[in-house]
């Protein structure tokens, strides 16, 4: 098949950075995410000649599905999720060395069976083969796997060797401290904490990796990148969409477990982290668990650093669309938050006295996921309001979705021959610049697991340290119930006490 052309500034990049002949293993072969976002990464890295010569692709599930119906369920979910159409030489030789194993996540029997298959493989074509576990189910059901895995002996295979078995756990890693430390300890009885990648999807976007590049290599921002020339810090992540049919799952989860305890939070870790010693995946990790760690235990008291509310009904693009509680599945005394807002304090050297303001929910103004820094405004000397200038504070922002890029707000003169001022945009977009087939997240992410590469994992104790900044939250809603607990108009950008809780330092929200 002929390569099509790429875009002129990725000409000369490697594509290939040596992975191993590989045995991807997906639990949870037929779930939605499998079909959605693994097979399609796994054939877009095809596609790339990203993947091994020798790669194969194994579902595992508690449905018995044989080898050809697994192909076609793969195939389908290539056609109708991939960002690429279906290339049937692409497609053919991924389909060559895909299979299916069933098996119960709690049958010992079913990962001997497993076992066998993947000597099968390694006979097959007389080599070893690195195997990669991809847990893609209910949490109910990770430590089983992962205790299983141990069982069979899957998961020491080449421990010391450069084949050694790797494991990808999806969140929620845990729903509490307790439980990610619990959850940990499960994992480290049977796997090493270098075979381990945590995942969280938002590490794969190309804006988040962009930001340590932007803060980095480039000497304009690094020196303003601290107290003496940032006001605050406001990281956004709202969404159009309500529950939908996930009501059960989003009762017992909420948007401080779903969204702010791990999305926002990698995000606070990459803005606010020190600069590493080198580009290592653990001097990376080393330095965001610094910052976490550095963060201010949260006052839940009534004006204090946290806020909650649910959406009732409201329009969502020009259609009207029920509250929380009229949703499928919901109590209609539900005390679950569908909307959070958090004011976080570092106590470091280059984050005292910088709020950092984070806020996530569902049936917002619009589908968004931003950093915006806020830069201190200059000394009215010059240019004051009260002259007539038309100014505004410089505003670096990174939309991670739904169009990637960066932009950033300066003053300037108005043309014409009186000195009048206005506030301008300089906007770069991924989609413009380098074309608008980006990869996906989980490509990326696939990809350097393959390889080894845990820079955008999250560590075990990266985990912990969120937990326990996030779990007395949990238990003083959990106490309160309905107390406390605001509401906002599907369709707004949430509730007066999101508001109050900048409005108190004298700042407000910013509308992405």
């Amino acid at each position: 098949m002929a390569e099509n052309p790429r875009h002129p500034f990725l000409q000369g990049l490697s594509k290939h950075r040596g992975a191993p002949p590989t045995v991807v293993v997906i639990f949870g072969a037929s779930g939605d995410l499998t079909a959605r976002k693994l097979i399609p990464a796994v054939y877009n890295l095809g596609v790339d000649g990203l993947l091994p010569a020798d790669f194969f692709l194994v579902g595992f599930g508690r449905k018995p599905i044989p080898d050809d119906e697994f192909r076609t369920m793969a195939r389908d979910a290539i056609q109708e999720f991939s960002r690429r159409e279906l290339h049937p030489e692409s497609w053919a030789r991924i389909s060559a060395g895909t299979s299916y194993v069933a098996g119960g996540y709690d049958d010992k029997a079913a990962f001997d069976r497993l076992a066998q298959h993947i000597a099968k493989i390694e006979g097959k074509i007389n080599r070893e083969v690195q195997t990669l576990f991809y847990i893609s189910t209910p949490p109910s059901v990770f430590a089983p796997i992962i205790e299983n895995l141990g069982a069979c002996g899957l998961a020491g295979r080449y421990l010391r060797h450069a084949h050694h078995t790797k494991v990808i756990i999806e969140k929620p890693f845990g729903r509490d401290l307790d439980s990610a430390l619990a959850l940990n300890t499960a994992i480290r009885r049977v796997f090493e904490e270098h075979q381990v990648y945590r995942i969280d999807h938002y590490l794969g976007k190309e804006t988040v990796q962009d930001l340590l590049v932007q803060r980095f290599s480039n000497a304009i921002f690094e020196p303003l990148w601290n107290r003496n020339f940032i006001s605050s810090v406001q990281i956004t992540v709202a969404e159009e969409v309500g529950v939908g049919t996930r009501g059960g799952y989003y009762e017992q989860s909420g948007c401080l477990r779903d969204m702010i305890q791990n999305h926002t939070m990698q995000l606070v870790a990459l803005t606010a982290m020190e600069p590493p010693g080198s580009y290592d995946a653990e001097a990376i990790r080393d330095e965001k668990v610094k910052v976490l760690k550095a963060i201010q235990p949260l006052n839940v008291m009534p004006g204090g650093d946290v806020a909650r509310a649910q959406y009732i009904a409201g329009m969502i693009g020009g259609k009207p669309v029920p509250g929380y509680l009229a949703e499928s599945g919901i109590a209609p005394t539900s005390a679950t938050e569908t909307y959070a807002a958090i004011r976080l304090s570092i106590n470091n050297w280059r984050w005292e006295g910088v709020p950092f303001y984070l806020r996530s929910g569902k049936r917002m103004a619009r589908r968004v996921s931003e950093i915006a820094i806020n830069f201190k405004r200059p000394p009215g000397t010059l240019f004051a309001e009260s002259g007539g200038f038309n100014l505004a504070a410089n505003t670096l922002s990174f939309q991670i979705q739904p169009d990637e890029g960066l932009s950033l707000i300066l003053n300037t003169k108005i043309p014409g021959l009186e000195t009048r001022t206005q506030p301008v945009k300089m906007s770069f977009r991924y989609a413009t610049t380098f074309g608008s087939n980006t990869p996906e997240a989980y490509e990326r992410l696939v990809l350097d697991a393959m390889i080894g590469d845990g820079t955008l994992f999250i560590r075990g104790d990266e985990a912990e340290t969120s937990w326990k900044l996030y779990t007395p939250v949990l238990e003083a809603w959990a106490t309160a119930g309905r107390d406390g607990l605001d509401q906002y108009v599907a369709g707004s950008w949430g509730p007066a006490v999101g508001d109050t809780l900048l409005s108190r330092q004298g700042n407000v929200w910013r509308q992405p």
